[in-house]
């Protein structure tokens, strides 16, 4: 018995209280969108994001803005977004043009991206403890 609660523990993965933990947070305002997984969209390939990751439907993530790659929200960052729960992560990036946007992914439902539209909102970003660089 004792050995089947090691597996499960060591199988589990990083709460969000130990993620809270190992960053700095940061927050901004931002322009957040809403993106499907649909190619008129995206491109040919709506799962495959600009950084090469290969999106899953229920994979909570978004797109940024280039500017704020800059910024420190770099591919993997977690980000907490006013309005909605849990962690994102950084796992595409948007066209040369934006500037300040986060683009949520939001799978195939079309009509939850059409009813967010576009808002302003507050995220918090982490950066990992102790490389946080004063701007």
């Amino acid at each position: 018995m004792v050995s089947l609660v090691v597996v499960v523990l060591f199988q589990c993965k990083e709460t969000p209280k130990a993620i809270e933990e190992d960053y700095d947070w940061t927050r901004i305002e931002v322009t957040a969108t809403a993106y499907n997984a649909l190619e008129y969209q995206t491109n040919s390939e709506p799962l495959i994001t600009a950084f090469g990751d290969s999106l899953k439907m229920d994979e909570k993530c978004i797109a940024v803005s280039r500017d704020l790659l800059k910024m420190g929200l770099g591919h993997n960052t977690p980000v907490k977004i006013e309005g909605f729960e849990g962690i994102y992560w950084v796992k595409d990036k948007m066209h040369f043009r934006w500037k300040k946007r986060i683009d949520i992914f939001m799978n195939k439902d079309i009509q939850a991206a059409r009813a967010w539209g576009k808002k302003r909102v507050f995220i918090t970003y982490g950066v990992p403890n102790g490389t946080k660089e004063a701007h």
